[in-house]
């Protein structure tokens, strides 16, 4: 274990980062905590109070007539000559019941709302940094909006920020962002000249794939901002964009090359899927299979 007393703030701030990158979440605390026996403690602190409640209300539904014929003197003591009357006890504070977490339905739900209610790209960004109903923002440095010009009728996803991404608070950072540029540039294109999103705005620990819940509560996002920038004509990249947009189990080497009418936004949006940068970088021979969609990209923009 790194301890951190003779760090300077600039090396904590770095030994920070470098953790948060990895995917870590909590901090180790200095004793041992056991974690099951508080649950247990809790569990059995709540049974004896639903119990103490049950038999509360079995006596008094046991004993109504005698409370009811009870004379006013025993029910409130009179005060003392020349004294004040007594004040009734105040109930006793309430004990703070342990956080919990939004349902994933009405997570869905509110992300609905709040994208629907959206008219701006700006207006749907303000409220993605006000929602609170995915957990990946609770790990994440930054909200990845996105960005580029949307003017051009060309949009491009990919699936969720990486570390690059997460620290910029930019879509396609770093060396994915240099591929995705060499890609671009290609074909005549720039990052400034088209739309760049992700499905998941929010990095998922450790660069983990994003789970299906996740992914359901992000959904009404990524599709609100396809409906209010309109693009023509719409690239997906990585195996699960492809998934999350296509439907089905295919990998991304079985759905790219083949465009597709995706509806979205009360309106038709041509649809074509190929590898990730990343797919790019892990494994070269990969290049040549995106060059030809790249192709096909192009000429179906400029015709």
């Amino acid at each position: 274990m790194i301890s951190a007393d003779n760090l300077s703030p600039g090396q904590l701030a770095a030994l920070l980062a470098f953790h948060a990158d990895a995917g870590v979440e909590w901090l180790m605390e200095e004793d041992p905590v056991d974690r099951f026996a508080e649950f247990e403690a809790m569990k059995a602190a709540r049974s004896d109070s639903r119990q103490q409640a049950d038999s509360r209300h079995q006596a008094s539904a046991s004993q109504p007539a005698a409370r009811s014929e009870a004379p006013a003197a025993t029910r409130q003591p009179a005060s003392p000559a020349g004294g004040q009357a007594r004040e009734p006890r105040a109930p006793a504070p309430a004990v703070n019941a342990p956080a919990v977490a939004i349902p994933d339905a009405q997570a869905v739900k509110e992300a609905q709302f709040a994208a629907e209610s959206a008219r701006s790209l700006a207006e749907l960004r303000s409220a993605m940094e006000g929602f609170v109903g995915c957990n990946l923002r609770n790990s994440a440095r930054n909200l990845v909006f996105a960005e580029g010009d949307p003017s051009n009728g060309i949009m491009i996803v990919g699936p969720m920020p990486y570390a690059d991404d997460d620290r910029d608070g930019q879509p396609f950072s770093g060396r994915l962002g240099d591929m995705l540029n060499r890609m671009l540039a290609g074909i005549g294109l720039s990052r400034e000249s088209v739309l760049l999103s992700n499905v998941v705005p929010w990095r998922p620990p450790g660069n983990r794939v994003p789970t299906v819940r996740e992914a359901d509560i992000c959904r009404p996002f990524i599709e609100r901002q396809v409906a209010l920038a309109e693009p023509k004509h719409l690239l997906l990249l990585g195996n699960f964009t492809a998934r999350f947009f296509f439907g089905g189990s295919d990998t991304i080497h079985q759905l790219r090359g083949e465009w597709r009418d995706l509806q979205m936004g009360g309106h038709t949006v041509q649809t074509l899927a190929t590898l990730h940068p990343q797919d790019l970088v892990t494994a070269p021979i990969n290049k040549r299979f995106a060059w030809q969609d790249m192709l096909a990209f192009k000429a179906r923009i400029n015709g």
